[in-house]
């Protein structure tokens, strides 16, 4: 957020003193591992999404998503996660690595918190890549140089 130096902090919505700087998002591939039906007019279908790139030959959990597809896409993404569903923990589907998205998000950084060891702020789908296969995917290695990238941003090309 930009603000200006005279403008005091209000309630609501504040505008005119206030601007929120849009920074471009950051962007991998990576492959639907996890669903789980969604809420309200989307209870029935599978619209919430645990996505993973590849480390050290298997895919690593980075991120989940809730935003993006159509609602068209969500329908077609619920049929494949029920088909291709190889185990359910409650309302989690595990599902078969098929599907390839474009996520992007605001910031990466390192985590303790997180099995991969990095989190990612504010993710969420752009596309569905119907033109790429789980195998080309992007790595946990891709991630941690977009760190280093961010970090020395002079360096990166």
């Amino acid at each position: 957020m930009l603000k200006r130096l005279a403008s005091g902090y209000g309630t609501g919505r504040t505008r005119g003193d206030w601007w929120k700087w849009k920074i471009e998002p950051l962007e991998i591939d990576a492959v639907l591992l996890y669903a789980q039906a969604g809420h309200g007019r989307r209870a029935g279908l599978h619209s919430d999404y645990t996505l993973g790139v590849w480390h050290e030959g298997r895919l690593v959990t980075i991120a989940k998503a809730y935003s993006g597809l159509t609602d068209a896409e969500i329908v077609e993404v619920d049929r494949i996660v029920r088909t291709t569903t190889l185990e359910k923990h409650g309302p989690v589907r595990i599902c078969s690595p098929t599907l390839v998205f474009q996520l992007a998000f605001e910031g990466v950084s390192r985590s303790t918190r997180h099995k991969a060891g990095v989190a990612v702020r504010f993710p969420r789908i752009v596309r569905w890549r119907r033109d790429k296969q789980p195998a080309d995917a992007n790595s946990l290695a891709d991630l941690v140089a977009l760190i280093d990238a961010v970090a020395t941003p002079g360096d990166a090309s």
